[in-house]
């Protein structure tokens, strides 16, 4: 049996503008190295983070492009969201490619 990707592509919601990611298993403590590492794969920056009681919400840029990642740790849920919704599909639509074909962590 293929090993399984570290990250893949769980659902695209097109019309919401989201990417629902599958992940490796995290909590709310462990969520802040596995979004780094994430972001260092795709080259991609923080610009802000923020902290709730139970989701991480990171903006980001991809690119040139800002879009939120988000993490909740009660449900293991991970997400990128457009800031536009479905207006900016060019992008999204390749983030969603990506993670359709998988990838690991390095």
């Amino acid at each position: 049996m293929a090993k399984q990707k570290d990250f893949g592509l769980i659902e695209y919601q097109v019309a919401q503008g989201r990417i629902i990611l599958r992940a490796p298993r995290f909590d709310f403590d462990t969520f802040p190295l596995l979004g780094e590492r994430l972001l260092a794969t795709l080259s991609a920056s923080v610009i802000e983070k923020q902290c709730d009681a139970d989701i991480h919400s990171w903006l980001i840029d991809f690119e040139g492009y800002q879009l939120f990642l988000k993490a909740e740790h009660y449900s293991e849920s991970i997400w990128l969201e457009s800031l536009a919704g479905s207006t900016s599909s060019e992008e999204l639509d390749y983030l969603a490619g990506l993670f359709n074909a998988g990838f690991d962590l390095h």
